[in-house]
Parts: C-alpha cells; structure tokens; sequence
C-alpha cells in the first residue's frame, strides 16, 4: 500500500502562526466510513434502523419470517448503498484521483488540488468528530473533510490539538 502523507509542522509560542501541512489521498473505505458516520448519526438513520431491528425482533416473537426479512432488507439496505456510492465517488469524482493538499494555520483550514484551492476559517467550522478511522471537520452541516488516521501516522495528535484549540470544545467530539 502506498503513503500519501507528507507533513511539515511546525508551532512557535507566544502569539506566532502555528502550521500543519499535508497531503492525503483519500479511499474508497475513508469514504464509506464518513458517510456511514453521517448516515446513521441522522433522524432518518437511527429511525430506519430502529424500524428494521424492530422487524427483526418482531419476527423473533411472532415466528413470521415475512418480518424478519423486511427487517434485514431495511437494516442492510443503506450500508449497502453507502458502499456502493463511496466506490462508484472514488472511482468517477476527478477530486479523489489525486491526494489533497492540507494546511492548518492560526486563520483555518486550506485544501488545495492542482491549480484549484478553497479556505474554511475556523469559525466556520460546524464540528469535529472521528470514528475508528478517521478525524472528520464539518465544514458545512453536510460536507466534511476527511482525515484518514493511518494516512496521519504520528501527525495524529497535531491534527487533534490544532482543531481542539480553534474550535469550541462543544463541537468537538474526536477520541484519540
């Protein structure tokens, strides 16, 4: 498997910029884990996989096996679809062919491709959570940058400190 970090930090006290820098090439599976993050921590997720485990217990009690499959259809149904859209984004979407650029500073977060390059301040920032694999920063209620945690190697903890400090700790959710 291929590295695709390259990290340049550097932080200096007393009021001077703080910087972390550096690439990542994002997955199909650092995909599929930020939209099933995002999926089943929503009304409609935890209301559609309530109503399949629902089914499924139903099924169980009653011996109806016609439960029990509209149980199964509704539970695996959206992690299913997840998988096949993050495959089908990483393979079709130009912006997950090549590794973004990252820099963290004191004023936000810069991501940059090729001649292209957006900045998010970071009181623009919604929030900022993880999963088992991943650090995910809210730049919208929808839309996320994604950093992979074994793409971060020993840059992990830079990562978690330059967001802990710029965001209200309230919208922050990450375990190390």
């Amino acid at each position: 498997m291929k590295k695709h970090l390259q990290c340049r930090c550097f932080f200096k006290l007393e009021g001077v910029d703080i910087l972390l820098e550096f690439d990542v090439k994002i997955e199909a599976g650092d995909l599929y884990d930020y939209m099933l993050r995002h999926s089943y921590n929503s009304a409609s997720g935890i209301i559609g996989s309530c109503f399949g485990a629902l089914l499924v217990v139903l099924a169980a009690s009653t011996g109806q096996w016609l439960y029990l499959v509209f149980g199964l259809i509704i539970l695996l149904y959206l992690p299913w679809t997840l998988f096949i859209r993050s495959r089908k984004q990483v393979l079709t979407n130009a912006s997950f062919q090549q590794p973004l650029h990252y820099v963290l500073d004191e004023e936000g977060l810069t991501i940059s491709q090729g001649e292209d390059s957006v900045q998010y301040l970071w009181g623009e920032m919604h929030k900022a959570v993880s999963t088992g694999r991943s650090i995910i920063l809210y730049t919208s209620p929808v839309n996320a940058t994604i950093f992979p945690k074994r793409q971060l190697e020993d840059k992990k903890a830079a990562l978690i400190e330059m967001i802990s400090t710029h965001i209200p700790p309230k919208k922050v959710k990450i375990r190390s």
